[in-house]
């Protein structure tokens, strides 16, 4: 990013070339999910908007004071490593917006994007900790998953890191792999793709979870409900005419986009602030899809609305995926696809007010 920016979430964006909030406490990564896993690796350094405690950290930095306050500083790649290098575009469970919103929630105060290019690509990892661990980012501590690797060809560990890192009074947390503790269901899956119990969570994981529709399993990993974020744009309006009208959501081109089919799902329309109004929360069928029994063209993304009528053009929703419900087909007549909305919308309503009501208790 070109400038140290603030995006009202009250975490710091930027780009190591930019000004930044220092001295800090980093949590180096990818990050992408900000899942259960990305959360241990950041809980270490979330004490550091505080000053330090006593006794102090020894200071890398000789200006640096036992009083002075450390930012607690989530440090990632953009673009992200295997994109730079095969030239693909890759598609985020988080996109930056939702990425930051998501580390505001756990209390980190400063993003910093690092310019992946190929004079970082070249830093050896001796060149890495020296030039932007202690010179950019006057670092006081770090932490990292026990796999992280980094420096020229990813010749790097987590144990080469804290070597090297304590030749300049930086402990270096190194945290151990999170494990999904339940084993994955089948959940009507669009493929047969099998998760083994205690499987490491990780980002490859979890974006396999979303494709094979095993909406459980991803929603363990993640801690929490996956969401598509969009602005309600005006579609073909087919459903209008059997009935069911929907909402099309014009989704970030960077969005990674679950496997095609029907979805229960909450639903909330965010204020002009971009803030949701939870008390509005909707419940939803949600289908992912080329709509074959009309001849669809295009892959869309289209949300109806339980009980609920309104103008929802130019608004923007969240859409939180409770379950799948089934694949996306092709229907001998609009009749066939419309009793099969029906009976996908009361399996949904069913299903999402059963577990609002065991959620209450």
């Amino acid at each position: 990013m070109p400038n140290l920016s603030q995006n009202g979430c009250s975490v710091w964006v930027a780009a190591a070339t930019d000004k930044l909030l220092t001295p800090t406490a980093v949590a180096l990564g990818k990050f992408d999910g900000v899942h259960l896993g990305h959360q241990r690796v950041i809980q270490p350094i979330l004490m550091g908007g505080q000053k330090l405690a006593s006794p102090p950290l020894p200071s890398v930095d000789p200006q640096a004071t036992p009083q002075e306050q450390i930012y607690s500083t989530v440090v990632t790649f953009r673009p992200h490593p295997q994109e730079f290098f095969t030239g693909q575009t890759r598609t985020w469970l988080t996109p930056l917006d939702e990425k930051v919103e998501q580390l505001r929630s756990l209390g980190v105060q400063q993003l910093v994007l690092l310019p992946f290019d190929r004079d970082l690509a070249a830093l050896s990892p001796e060149e890495f900790v020296e030039r932007v661990i202690v010179q950019r980012l006057r670092c006081q501590r770090i932490s990292v998953g026990q796999d992280f690797c980094f420096g020229k060809n990813r010749l790097g560990t987590a144990q080469d890191l804290q070597a090297i890192a304590a030749k300049y009074n930086i402990p270096v947390t190194i945290v151990t792999l999170q494990t999904s503790t339940l084993p994955a269901e089948d959940n009507n899956s669009c493929s047969s793709l099998n998760f083994s119990e205690n499987a490491p969570i990780s980002t490859s994981l979890i974006r396999k979870s979303l494709a094979s529709g095993d909406i459980k399993n991803a929603s363990r990993c993640l801690g929490r409900l996956y969401t598509l974020i969009g602005t309600v744009v005006e579609g073909e309006q087919l459903g209008r005419t059997i009935g069911f009208p929907t909402a099309n959501l014009e989704l970030p081109g960077d969005k990674f986009i679950p496997c095609k089919g029907v979805y229960a799902v909450r639903v909330q329309i965010l204020s002009d602030t971009s803030t949701a109004n939870t008390a509005s929360e909707i419940l939803g069928v949600m289908n992912i899809g080329n709509r074959p029994t009309v001849n669809g063209t295009y892959s869309s993304v289209e949300v109806h609305l339980l009980d609920w009528s309104g103008d929802l053009y130019g608004k923007k929703l969240t859409v939180q995926l409770v379950e799948f419900l089934r694949s996306e087909q092709k229907f001998p007549s609009l009749e066939a696809l419309k009793n099969q909305i029906q009976q996908d919308c009361a399996i949904a309503k069913k299903l999402l007010q059963q577990k609002n009501t065991d959620n209450a208790v």
